[in-house]
């Protein structure tokens, strides 16, 4: 029995004229605190005039950043598309800690396999991830990512972009009002 094609749903919701574009690495706190901000951005702005797309930004320091970045693609490719991806990226902000190491290099997770990792984000997820994850053509989506970032000069998260232009001066710790200032300027 051969596999269909693999196609990752975008993670964007929206759809107005304007882009607002999040980078985002799922442990990094920052980036956890804008991520929980984005449904108000978009009931504030409207989805009518913006389209809010989530790009993933892995960071070798988050020690568990490539796959936990795999499970979020991964859950991309299921009939739920983004949806599903978007409940792992809310499972994983929600449960940050658990998926981290302390200071970056000790802690809990020294043990942890990544195996243990996927599972753990099923469970907090309720999405079923771990076959999508074992497709390798999914490198074609997740190299995607790093390269859309590399091209763009990104290198920290939370990083934004307003229609394609960095906006080094906007912070996971604004109030989104002022997210929306800009967007709609």
């Amino acid at each position: 029995m051969s596999q269909q094609p693999l196609h990752a749903d975008p993670l964007s919701w929206g759809h107005g004229p304007r882009t607002f574009e999040v980078f985002l690495e799922p442990t990094c706190p920052f980036s956890v605190r804008a991520f929980n901000k984005l449904d108000a951005l978009l009931n504030e702005v409207g989805e009518e005039k913006v389209t809010v797309k989530i790009r993933l930004q892995s960071q070798p320091w988050h020690m568990f950043s490539g796959v936990i970045v795999r499970c979020i693609l991964a859950a991309s490719t299921l009939p739920e598309g983004k949806a599903a991806a978007r409940s792992v990226l809310k499972a994983v902000a929600d449960h940050r800690e658990e998926f981290e190491f302390t200071d970056h290099c000790s802690g809990p997770n020294m043990d942890a396999t990544p195996q243990q990792i996927i599972e753990r984000i099923e469970q907090y997820s309720g999405v079923k991830l771990a076959a999508a994850f074992a497709r390798p053509e999914l490198q074609t989506e997740i190299k995607w990512h790093s390269k859309y970032a590399r091209q763009n000069g990104i290198h920290v998260s939370p990083t934004f972009m307003v229609n394609g232009l960095v906006q080094a001066d906007l912070g996971s710790g604004d109030d989104i009002g002022v997210w929306a200032q800009r967007i709609l300027a």
